[in-house]
């Protein structure tokens, strides 16, 4: 009985965990090359290696798109109607972080 007890409580703290983008990928937000992985920001499905940019509560991430649904995502083909201003937010990311932004021609 304790393991099962313990069991649901672990449970209940993975579902309900606060689920966020991961800033490691900032310099990937917006590249539309399918460099970004799996919890990374974009602003569309064209930035993730994945195929899939779900909606986070009005905030992409990159996801697999069996999971697509899952942590408060909803589902993939999130396009970002603020694409500019979040592009603007990574590579401000990317400057605090120090790591170079690479923007392919």
């Amino acid at each position: 009985m304790r393991f099962t007890v313990a069991a649901f409580f672990a449970l209940v703290a993975v579902s309900t965990a606060q689920l966020t983008v991961n800033l490691a990928g900032a310099k990937n937000v917006g590249q539309g090359d399918s460099s970004q992985f799996i919890t990374g920001g974009c602003v569309s499905d064209a930035d993730c290696s994945s195929g899939c940019c779900a909606d986070l509560s009005g905030v992409g991430i990159c996801s697999g798109e069996v999971a697509a649904f899952q942590a408060g995502k909803n589902g993939c083909g999130f396009d970002d109607p603020n694409a500019q201003a979040t592009i603007a937010a990574a590579q401000a990311q990317v400057e605090k972080q120090g790591f170079r932004r690479v923007v392919k021609a």
